[in-house]
């Protein structure tokens, strides 16, 4: 039974005795009850390691689009939960911390888009899909990192097209493809943080690393980078690359899953403005502990809800892009 108390928190708040090991726990729960796990890479290394899927937002969306499991759980952040609940309206969804939000998502309130939108009647929505439902609900089509260069493109040239919410993913997507889409001034807490001056000195004793960064950084930051791309891309790219040092500008999440299919090389997290702190964390997915995944799995809650009307706009612009992905190969 869930408590109020645990509704008042937005997680199930239940000590778990020490003696239990959850991991193996946990696999036996996702075995009786159909469950899958599925990990954003910026989430713990120790929640990656126990997911029975990992990738980036794309991936996630079309994993989930196919799952014959009954129950998702997704360890990431609350539109992640939203998106797979639009495109799975009959099964459940959890998410192991309802607080587990984003700071871009919040950064574009559905209600002012709506109005930014509806000031701009001739122009095409494009949306990042860190956005909530009801934002994706009054969008054309839904991106990701992934995919929303080429998803801009395929759109004629003379399109006019608004683009939300990350200012720095559209000013990145704008020049490299000549476009001039109008773009709505939102931002990632993690990415706009990161210190061009502590890269240059990371450069200096590193002269040989390549600079990996995500394009939701800053522009000052990207034309330091040797290659700019999702989090899926940059992590092919240290896979792939010769090199044997890489200084990696995103969610340092992601370094686990670099160091586990590269464990000869060395991945050096990009240091933000902050003095305090050594590297990026995104706080939200830090919320996602193994603690909270067995809870959510045993009481089957906190379970992600999207209003039936908001539900059935938003899929609309998320199919759309899934349809273009896999036309473009994506």
């Amino acid at each position: 039974m869930v408590k109020k108390e645990w509704i008042d928190k937005g997680f199930v708040d239940e000590p778990v005795a020490k003696e239990l090991d959850l991991k193996s726990e946990i696999r036996e729960l996702c075995r009786k009850k159909n469950a899958v796990i599925m990990a954003h890479y910026y989430t713990e290394g120790i929640i990656q390691d126990l997911a029975d899927f990992v990738g980036d937002s794309l991936a996630l969306a079309q994993k989930a689009a196919k799952t014959e499991a009954d129950i998702i759980v997704m360890c990431g952040v609350h539109f992640m939960g939203e998106t797979n609940k639009i495109l799975c309206p009959d099964k459940k969804v959890l998410v192991p911390d309802l607080n587990a939000t984003c700071s871009l998502a919040e950064s574009c309130p559905a209600d002012e888009f709506s109005r930014f939108v509806s000031a701009h009647p001739d122009h095409t929505v494009i949306s990042y899909v860190n956005t909530t439902a009801a934002t994706k609900a009054v969008t054309d089509v839904v991106v990701t990192s992934s995919n929303a260069r080429q998803i801009v493109e395929s759109f004629p040239s003379d399109e006019k097209i608004i683009f939300g919410p990350d200012r720095n993913l559209g000013n990145y997507i704008n020049s490299v493809t000549g476009r001039d889409m109008l773009l709505w001034d939102g931002a990632c807490h993690v990415h706009e943080k990161f210190s061009v001056e502590k890269i240059l000195e990371l450069k200096k004793s590193h002269p040989e690393a390549k600079v990996l960064a995500h394009p939701e950084c800053k522009g000052a930051v990207l034309k330091l980078a040797d290659v700019v791309g999702s989090t899926a891309a940059l992590l092919k790219y240290a896979i792939c690359h010769e090199g044997k040092e890489f200084i990696v500008a995103t969610e340092s999440g992601i370094l686990h899953e670099m160091q586990k299919a590269c464990p000869e090389k060395t991945f050096i997290p990009a240091p933000p403005d902050d003095s305090t702190c050594a590297c990026n964390e995104c706080n939200y997915m830090r919320l996602i502990t193994l603690e909270k995944l067995y809870n959510t799995l045993k009481y089957e809650w906190p379970e992600i809800v999207v209003d039936a009307e908001v539900a059935e706009k938003a899929v609309k612009p998320i199919h759309r892009m899934l349809e273009i992905s896999e036309k473009l190969g994506l």
